[in-house]
Parts: structure tokens; C-alpha cells; sequence
């Protein structure tokens, strides 16, 4: 009964002073939505990659440029070096030659990057990629060419191209511009075939395949002179089984190649994941540091409003004494108010949460996914800072003299 009335009085004082309420609210709400949206944007992205390992699947080894995680002596991923997943390095034409070379290797297509300008009727295109590669991209990546063909070896030194589905809205402004024209570098070339829609990878640099305009690898290199940008090269082996001892294998082979240097990174499916999730628990760690001092911010504006508070309401406090009240009672009352202020500030900043995923739903590729469990655990934490915070104030308050109280004007 008493636990109501404290509840009642807390919230006809938080209504009595809404704006005030609101404000001293806003540090707890910004640090929890910090929490939840991180979180929930962790979550989604794993989720997305695991979808998109599941779609192309499990043996396909990918090898980039730099060296972007660090081994121990076991293979196993110790850390992830976030700058050398930006780097502007490049794999050379032999690393390519040396991994199809590699036995069990059953597929393997270099991923090329060409610099040009890509116009249409005076329309240019400057939001994607063109990658000269080889015919073998739509089995290594189970991707299906849903209107015309990809190319074939016999078109190795063709102007054709295969373009993602955001290249023919943006650029031919129509769904199937099959056998329409681009010019890129003097040279113009038709497009042979549209991809059906890829699923992106959110962590993944230059992987906005819908954006892509893919060309024969010889092409390519015939458009650049021979100045080869290879970023990454995709390998499927003979076994799926064997994707471990293909990965080695093909380990060893680069590193005898850079002269035993590990400036590149061989990754199987399997670790594409575990590198998201280290990659997204530094951000988190870093996200949560923010949070808290944002947390703690809160926490010293409920304490120092509940200050206010009490000295507002000191004749109340001793009325309250003078008829029977015990300082437990006051201590309770005021850490109640506390408390729902709290409260009410991380229920906001859930709900907050969840606009600012919807909104990121909408303009981004990421699909953020909260979870209940994140919703009670930031609603807990808001919870104690508020009940840490209320201590001070509720202690003042309780401890009050009544016949002071009573006098104070």
C-alpha cells in the first residue's frame, strides 16, 4: 500500500513538471538508446552475413589485400586490424594466377577494380563499381543472372558488361536495359545481363554488388593498360569438405609468393562471421563507454533535480513527520521518484530506439534487430542508475527535522 501511494505521488510530481521531468530524463535516454541501437545493429548485421554465408555457402575462401586479422599459432582469429581492412593495397595478377594453380582449387575469379567514368546519354554513374572478373562470379557467389547471360570465356576480350540492379534503374532509368550502351574509358559497351538482387554484405568495403558493373577480366585490364587494382579474389575448392586444406594450401602459396610476408588475409565463410562479430564488439565496447558516461550524466542530472526536489518540498517533508511519517517512509518516497524517473527516461529511450532503427531500415542496407532482452537489461540499467543517484537526495530528505522543515519558507 505504502509502495503505491510513493508511486502515485512520483508520478503527479513528474506530471506536475513535465519539461523539467523530460530534461533531467535526456542523459539517461540518450545513453540508452546508444545501448540498444548498437546492440540491435550488431545483431542484424550478424544475422545478414549469417543469411548470406548460408546463401553462397560454407566453402567459399576469400582472399583481400592486407593483413586484416591476426592469427595464433593455432589459426585461430586473435584480433581484427580495422585500418588494414580500409587499405588502398591491391593482390597482383600473380597472386591470381598462383591460387587458381593451387590443387583443389575448383573455382576461383579475381575481383579487379577499374577506374572510369560510366555515362549514358550524358547520365553518368558515380555510385558504384566496375569490376573486371572472371565468367566463374555467378556460381561462386550462387548468384543467379535473372535477365540475359554472364559472359563467357569466348567474350574475354569483349566490351560486355553484367550490371546490378541499382546500375540499370539509376543509370538506363529502366528494370532490363539488355542490350542497351554505356561508354566507360572511349569504349562502349553492351550490357548482356542483369544480376537478380544481391543481399549485402553491411561490413564488407566495396561489396555493393546491386551497384556493380562487372566486365570481362581481360577487358579490364586491356582498359588500364595492365595496371591491375585486384582487391579481393574468390575461391571455391573441388570438396567442400576440403575447404580448410585448400585454404592452407592456398596460404602457403601466397606467402611464398610475397616472400613469405602475410600482407594478404585468406578467410574461409566460417571466419567472415567471427571477424563481424569482433569488429562489432569493439564498437560496442567503444559505443558503451559513451553510453555510460552519458548514463552517469543522467544519473547526476536526476540526483541533482531530486536536490531541487526536496528543498521545494521541505514544508511537505515536515507536515509529512509532524503527523507520523518515518524517515524510512521518506527515504522510500523519494527513491521511488528516482526511480520512475529513471525508468520512465529508459522505457523513452527504447522507444526512441526503436524509431531510429525503423529510420535506419529505410535509408540504409542495415537491418538492425532488438531483441527483448536488450530492451529489460537497458531499462534495468536505467533503473539503477537512478536508484545509485536517488541515494543522496532521499537520505537529505529523510533526515529532515521536522520542526525545521516546518518553519522553512
Amino acid at each position: 500500500m505504502q509502495f503505491g501511494n510513493n508511486l502515485k505521488m512520483a508520478l503527479s510530481s513528474i506530471r506536475g513538471s513535465k519539461w523539467r521531468s523530460v530534461l533531467t530524463m535526456m542523459g539517461i535516454i540518450i545513453g540508452v538508446v546508444s545501448v540498444v541501437t548498437t546492440v540491435s545493429l550488431g545483431e542484424g548485421v550478424r544475422q545478414q552475413i549469417a543469411g548470406q554465408i548460408k546463401h553462397v555457402g560454407q566453402d567459399l575462401i576469400t582472399i583481400r589485400a592486407g593483413k586484416t586479422i591476426n592469427r595464433d599459432n593455432h589459426g585461430n582469429i586473435t584480433s581484427v586490424n580495422l585500418p588494414a581492412t580500409f587499405a588502398t593495397t591491391a593482390l597482383s595478377e600473380g597472386d591470381y594466377y598462383i591460387v587458381k594453380s593451387v590443387p583443389g582449387v575448383k573455382l576461383v575469379s579475381p575481383f579487379d577494380l577499374v577506374n572510369g567514368t560510366v555515362t549514358v546519354d550524358g547520365r553518368t554513374f558515380n555510385n558504384g563499381l566496375v569490376i573486371a572478373t572472371s565468367e566463374a562470379v555467378p556460381e561462386l557467389l550462387n548468384q543467379r543472372v535473372e535477365f540475359g547471360a554472364f559472359f563467357s570465356p569466348s567474350d574475354a576480350n569483349q566490351y560486355v558488361a553484367v550490371i546490378g540492379q541499382t546500375v540499370a534503374r539509376e543509370l538506363f532509368h529502366e528494370n532490363v536495359p539488355l542490350g542497351k550502351m554505356f561508354q566507360m574509358r572511349g569504349q562502349n559497351f553492351v550490357v548482356g545481363g542483369i544480376f537478380e538482387r544481391f543481399d549485402n554484405s553491411p561490413l564488407a568495403p566495396n561489396s555493393d554488388y546491386n551497384s556493380a558493373i562487372f566486365i570481362p577480366y581481360a577487358t579490364g585490364k586491356h582498359l588500364t593498360l595492365d595496371q591491375t587494382q585486384i582487391y579481393q579474389i574468390l575461391v571455391k575448392p573441388n570438396d567442400p569438405k576440403q575447404t580448410n586444406q585448400t585454404a592452407s594450401a592456398i596460404t602457403a602459396a601466397l606467402a611464398s609468393n610475397h616472400g613469405n610476408q602475410t600482407d594478404f588475409t585468406v578467410l574461409k565463410q566460417s571466419e567472415t562471421l567471427a571477424v563481424a562479430n569482433k569488429v562489432f564488439d569493439l564498437l560496442t565496447s567503444l559505443i558503451a563507454g559513451i553510453a555510460a558516461i552519458s548514463l552517469i550524466v543522467g544519473g547526476i542530472g536526476i540526483m541533482n533535480i531530486m536536490f531541487v526536489s526536496v528543498t521545494e518540498r521541505t514544508r511537505e517533508i515536515g507536515v509529512r513527520k509532524a503527523v507520523g511519517a518515518t524517515n524510512r517512509q521518506l527515504l522510500n518516497q523519494f527513491m521511488i521518484e528516482a526511480a520512475v524517473i529513471s525508468v520512465v527516461g529508459g522505457i523513452l529511450g527504447v522507444l526512441v530506439s526503436i524509431l531510429v532503427d525503423f529510420l535506419i531500415r529505410i535509408f540504409t542496407n542495415l537491418q538492425p534487430i532488438i531483441t527483448v532482452p536488450i530492451m529489460f537489461i537497458a531499462v534495468g540499467m536505467a533503473l539503477m542508475i537512478g536508484v545509485l543517484f536517488g541515494i543522496a537526495p532521499a537520505v537529505k530528505a529523510s533526515r529532515k527535522d521536522p520542526i525545521e522543515a516546518l518553519r522553512y519558507e
